[in-house]
């Protein structure tokens, strides 16, 4: 066995112990509800631009797209831009010709303008509307057929039945071998009440929409290897890949 291996081999180790080991997984919720009033999430930029998310699904993020090489990334939920710019990115260092298409039912002027000026925006699209829109899913169905690759990220309204309509419009665009990655599935492992301010609680997001679309498709599979790997991580049982046509 190589060197590289043998690292690889430890690697698939620590993950097997790590999925192995409950109290970790509850040191892990503990930190993450001790953190949430404190906004953790809102502390990060990259590029230069605000990215809502822990770090560590970056780190996720980047690992699933240097291996998966999609051409064409799709994200619902554009916020202040910097997970369209985080996508971009990563599609500049593969060196192909990959896009970022990104929809959102309010882009703020002040985040549009800084996402036109930021020099990833070359790769960048963005569209203004609701994701559920059936002329809206239309218009980024048009941008995946022209892709042979398709990477799909929702992060949008985290309801059940918002998530849910979005992964029967979005799902069908992935492509084999590629992610559909649900965010915030964390939410249902939060304490009820934690979102006092959204529509959203325990029993009603993207983790409940997450199972009840699984009870439907052969064609995505939890990959367990990154909650493993991660711990901390707003999409747990989040990462979907494509495993069929």
């Amino acid at each position: 066995m190589s060197e590289v291996a043998k690292f690889f081999a430890e690697v698939q180790d620590n993950l097997d112990g790590l999925r192995a080991d409950a109290s970790v997984r509850q040191a892990t919720l503990d930190w993450v509800a001790a953190i949430a009033p404190h906004n953790y999430t809102y502390n990060f930029t990259w590029l230069g631009r605000p990215v809502i998310q822990f770090p560590q699904d970056l780190a996720a993020l980047q690992e699933i797209i240097w291996d998966t090489r999609p051409n064409l990334i799709i994200e619902t939920g554009i916020a202040h831009g910097g997970s369209l710019i985080f996508h971009a990115s990563m599609l500049q260092l593969l060196g192909n010709a990959g896009r970022v298409l990104g929809i959102d039912i309010d882009i703020r002027e002040h985040n549009r303008a800084e996402i036109e000026a930021h020099p990833m925006f070359e790769r960048i699209e963005m569209i203004q509307g609701s994701a559920i829109d059936d002329a809206i899913a239309g218009q980024a169905a048009a941008v995946a057929a022209t892709a042979e690759r398709v990477m799909v990220v929702l992060d949008s309204n985290h309801t059940h039945a918002h998530v849910l309509r979005e992964l029967e419009l979005y799902a069908p665009l992935v492509t084999m071998g590629c992610y559909l990655v649900v965010c915030d599935t964390l939410i249902e492992d939060m304490p009820a009440g934690s979102f006092p301010n959204r529509p959203w609680d325990k029993g009603d997001n993207p983790r409940t929409a997450v199972d009840a679309f699984l009870k439907t498709t052969n064609r995505f599979e939890v990959d367990t290897a990154i909650d493993a790997k991660l711990q901390i991580s707003v999409a747990p049982g989040g990462y979907l890949k494509c495993v069929a046509e």
